[in-house]
């Protein structure tokens, strides 16, 4: 039971009947110790490579990030460099925590935390890093040292490792060394890479299920076999909209533009048709973006399905009667060049009508449901009030919920003292915009069937176990835990 020296969310834990996963905390990593492994895995001269920019040609958020380097003004205007955070919690305590997993685990249940999912901070630049060399050594050297540091406290939390994704064979690599050789069960995969294009001075994003250069099924079917779920998580400024001043600016809507970007890919390329036991997060962006997605999918469905696209074949128009009322009602202009817009209107389409929907081989509306609902996981921080969203089944097409799981985001700048974070997330119960039974699946069932979903192993042997063997016997992937 709670006393009166128990932190708030210490409380709110002892009022409830299932523990809390943290599907999204943090290592806060210092910089000196994490140069030293860059020194380990690469040498002393990829360590000093390490230290410094890597290509300000492109205004390379990640790399400048990794590298520490702030920049003065004029600097970053002429590489055009988004300005990033300025400054740390001052609570001491809480970020000596972020940095000593020890520590961490002596605090947990302080935080009313009982397992905690621990993502990179500074490692999550190491995968947006230009210089293919220096990429592959710092993503090894922090999921080397990611690794070190939580080992012993597997029990009550695991590090997520930090994948490339500039090529399929980059991403595999990695994933195989990080999970049979290191022992990870949980991998961050780079959200957004800007490919230049050939002939001309610009980039474009890469989407990795669209339009790419590459078949990144290999990674699909990676993560399948190492039976390990791909979240997305990682530096995202540089994308085009940033500014070089203004820090808030670039911060609202970051993560959410960029997830938004992956998970349409994933959808209208037939990733999750493809792989229907495969589950994908998306961390930090909240869930009003997914939600839009979610009904934006079926109205388009509706009016641009393989059958309904034909619908808008200008073939379809009537040039005779186009052009009577052109002449009775058009302006003076219109009548005068009325036979070259008959001709402009009756162009033949230089392809057949498309069907956008085929890689997801959506026949009826339902399926759009099958395939995104159950797929998709999506990490909400606990004071974004828009977390409700996920739970507004009256306007979430077939009344569903969305998949939100509970992040933390304990270690950097929003947390303002770690042990309220629980408590703050809980008021959404209380304000009556989520249920006790919502709660539960967004700290609970939700981050146990993100992981457990595609790996039933992943919680053994931790202080969730028994609690996540009765959920996984009662609900499966797809039921409705109770």
């Amino acid at each position: 039971m709670a006393t009166e020296k128990a932190s708030k969310s210490e409380q709110v834990r002892s009022r409830l009947d299932h523990p809390v996963i943290d599907a999204d905390g943090h290592i806060v990593e210092l910089t000196p110790v994490l140069v030293d492994y860059v020194r380990q895995v690469g040498g002393t001269a990829m360590a000093d490579r390490y230290g410094r920019p890597q290509s300000a040609d492109r205004g390379d958020a990640g790399s400048y990030r990794a590298a520490g380097i702030l920049g003065g003004m004029q600097e970053r205007r002429d590489n055009w460099v988004p300005m990033g955070g300025w400054g740390a919690p001052k609570n001491t305590l809480d970020r000596a925590t972020a940095a000593a997993p020890r520590l961490l685990a002596q605090r947990l249940d302080e935080l009313g935390t009982d397992f905690a999912v621990l993502y990179p901070s500074q490692g999550l630049a190491a995968a947006a890093i230009d210089d293919a060399e220096l990429r592959k050594v710092a993503c090894r050297a922090y999921n080397t040292f990611a690794m070190d540091v939580t080992k012993e406290f597997a029990d009550r939390m695991t590090p997520v490792a930090t994948i490339p994704m500039h090529t399929p064979a980059e991403a595999v690599d990695e994933l195989d060394h990080a999970i049979k050789t290191l022992g990870f069960k949980a991998v961050s995969l780079q959200a957004s890479i800007r490919r230049p294009i050939p002939g001309r001075a610009a980039s474009r994003l890469e989407l990795f299920a669209l339009d790419s250069d590459y078949d990144y099924d290999e990674v699909w079917a990676k993560c399948t076999e190492l039976k390990v779920a791909p979240a997305f998580h990682s530096i995202v400024q540089g994308m085009g909209a940033d500014s070089v001043s203004n820090y808030v600016y670039n911060h609202i809507g970051l993560l959410a533009v960029a997830h938004l970007t992956v998970c349409k890919a994933l959808f209208m390329g037939g990733v999750t048709r493809r792989f229907p036991d495969l589950n994908f997060a998306f961390l930090e962006g909240g869930v009003a973006w997914a939600s839009a997605l979610y009904s934006d999918l079926f109205s388009h469905w509706e009016k641009r399905n393989g059958k309904a696209i034909r619908d808008l074949d200008p073939a379809n128009l009537d040039g005779d009667l186009m052009m009577r009322l052109l002449r009775e009602h058009g302006h003076e202009r219109m009548v005068a060049r009325a036979e070259e817009i008959r001709a402009f209107l009756e162009r033949k389409p230089s392809r057949e009508p498309p069907d956008d929907f085929a890689a997801c081989g959506i026949e009826r509306p339902e399926q759009i449901r099958d395939l995104f609902i159950p797929s998709f996981y999506f990490g909400c921080e606990g004071d974004d009030p828009t977390n409700a969203m996920a739970y507004n089944r009256s306007a979430n097409p077939y009344g569903e919920a969305l998949r939100t799981i509970f992040g933390s985001d304990i270690g950097h700048w929003d947390v303002v003292t770690m042990n309220e974070v629980l408590a703050e997330a809980y008021e959404m119960v209380e304000r009556g915009a989520m249920t006790e039974a919502d709660f539960r699946d967004y700290v609970f069932t939700n981050p146990v069937r993100l992981h457990a979903g595609v790996n039933p192993a992943f919680f053994k042997g931790t202080r969730v176990e028994d609690e996540v063997a009765r959920l996984l016997a009662a609900g499966g992937r797809h039921g409705t835990a109770p």
